[in-house]
């Protein structure tokens, strides 16, 4: 039984990964990076620009982390590892030719840190790609239950262990549960909207229903 729960959690994530696949392709289709564009990726991984990516085009990456071990570095001329917290960065207006973020803003805090996330990553950068899950679509990506993420915090902190593939996998102890909770704010559209009210919204879906929206300026 464990097995089993185990192979699907795991085919779970090859299919977020043909999902990730399939937004990388969107992304260089509609916002064409050259050789001369400087890519600020918050919260991001190497992998993304070359296992993910659908390109051969030498453009630089910074990749922002808050925690310093990023592993290691395949191409340091192309690919630069920093260390900071993206509410509040260190980079002067426009310092970027695009900021690129892929499910990070939910996990920054509540709707104030979000949007101070927000603000800085619309001030630093002249292009912006911005992911995150919807609040609408019936399945916690995280947790990788249904209809959890909808229900009280308190019921949430009872449920998780026992009724989520993460629960299932990893059986957490009830910290590190409230710790998952506590660092999981998923986004409603309109509050999407507010935080970043110059971009265009695109909503990404599975079988018809909305499973995340992309900011895009």
């Amino acid at each position: 039984m464990e097995r089993a729960k185990i192979h699907t959690y795991l085919r779970f994530l090859m299919e977020l990964g043909k999902f990730r696949q399939r937004r990388m392709r969107q992304f260089y289709e509609e916002m064409q990076p050259s050789a001369s564009s400087h890519i600020l990726d918050v919260g991001g991984k190497v992998d993304t620009w070359t296992t993910e990516s659908g390109t051969t085009e030498p453009f630089r990456v910074t990749l922002l982390n808050l925690d310093p071990e990023q592993g290691p570095n395949p191409s340091p001329e192309r690919f630069l590892f920093e260390v900071g917290d993206a509410r509040s960065l260190v980079y002067e207006d426009g310092s970027f030719s695009t900021v690129f973020s892929n499910s990070v803003i939910e996990h920054v805090g509540d709707f104030e840190q979000q949007a101070r996330f927000a603000s800085e990553l619309r001030r630093v950068g002249d292009r912006l790609w911005v992911q995150t899950p919807a609040f609408s679509f019936p399945v916690e990506p995280h947790l990788i239950a249904p209809f959890i993420h909808w229900l009280p915090r308190s019921v949430q902190q009872r449920l998780v262990r026992h009724f989520t593939f993460w629960g299932w996998v990893i059986k957490p102890t009830p910290q590190e549960v409230k710790e998952m909770l506590d660092g999981i704010r998923l986004l409603s559209l309109a509050e999407f909207r507010q935080l970043f009210p110059d971009c265009r919204i695109r909503k990404e879906r599975l079988f018809g229903i909305t499973k995340s929206y992309v900011a895009v300026r």
